[in-house]
């Protein structure tokens, strides 16, 4: 019998000191692979981030500095004379609202509607859903440039062109948010539902209370794609507003842009007019970030 398994044995290992650390682990080699994989993605990073960098740097440089060759990455004097100008030259602040009351009107609508439908593909037992469903795939595969002429033809038989309502309701819902909805509810259990009906829920109770709720991923998602789409669009306001007050941002600065009696070749003023064009999408995904990631690795895991 050893001594250490024996009664009343005295073991004769040293005892530690109150001061004494364990012994630290060796430590794990770099993998040269996942070095080389943060260098590329560094690198790709820095090329694609580059002229969002140099235009929201150069709103703040004078002309002088625009112009200079060698180019002047960073100004040695950082000025708001070009946002200033601007403001002066263009009525910023009712072409920034119709933007905003555009972009917010068609991802509410977006959110809505596209939900309902999702729901509707992936939850109910109908006839036809198959088809439906069948019929969203196809519009996806459909260019949006080729809707651009009937969608005219459209609203200017319902008298809405030069409105609000013309450059809504033809994104008041896409095929892609109700993919995107179909495939997210989805991955909802069926005993949930099933169980809400069995206690006497209705389909709009259970949709609105239980499914939307479990579904804030996709909805960020969906936020942040339609609100970019309909921020950034450019060709559809052009066609159909004709009078400059229903200018949405991006085509009022396009329009300043061309007109030499306002913009006067000043890169500085449309470096600045960018930058206002980008800020509130940049925003808009911070606050959403974390949903929208978890969306994205959700979306269509059942």
């Amino acid at each position: 019998m050893s001594a250490t398994s024996a009664p009343g044995a005295v073991s004769t290992a040293p005892a530690k000191k109150p001061g004494d650390t364990l012994p630290s682990a060796p430590k794990k080699a770099r993998n040269p692979k996942r070095v080389l994989v943060y260098v590329l993605l560094s690198v790709g990073l820095l090329i694609m981030s580059a002229p969002f960098l140099w235009m929201a740097v150069s709103a703040f440089k004078t002309q002088t500095e625009l112009t200079a060759s060698p180019p002047v990455w960073i100004p040695t004097e950082w000025t708001l004379e070009n946002f200033r100008e601007l403001l002066d030259k263009l009525d910023l602040p009712l072409y920034f609202m119709n933007s905003v009351i555009v972009a917010v009107l068609v991802t509410v609508s977006n959110l809505v509607f596209c939900s309902m439908l999702g729901y509707a593909l992936a939850k109910l037992n109908f006839a036809g859903r198959n088809k439906i469903f069948g019929l969203v795939l196809g519009a996806l595969m459909v260019p949006g440039n080729l809707m651009l002429l009937p969608l005219f033809v459209l609203m200017s038989k319902l008298h809405l062109i030069d409105s609000y309502a013309g450059l809504v309701l033809p994104f008041a819902a896409g095929a892609f948010g109700v993919f995107l909805m179909r495939q997210f509810m989805q991955s909802i259990p069926d005993e949930l539902l099933e169980a809400a009906r069995m206690d006497g829920a209705g389909e709009w109770y259970i949709f609105w209370r239980i499914v939307m709720p479990l579904v804030k991923p996709a909805l960020a998602t969906l936020s942040i794609f339609t609100f970019l789409g309909s921020w950034n669009n450019f060709v559809w306001p052009l066609i159909a507003t004709n009078d400059p007050d229903k200018y949405t941002l991006p085509v009022a600065l396009a329009t300043f842009a061309t007109d030499p009696n306002k913009a006067g070749g000043s890169n500085g003023m449309l470096m600045a007019g960018s930058l206002l064009v980008v800020l509130p999408v940049v925003v808009l995904f911070i606050a959403l970030q974390r949903h929208f990631t978890q969306g994205i690795a959700t979306a269509g895991m059942k």
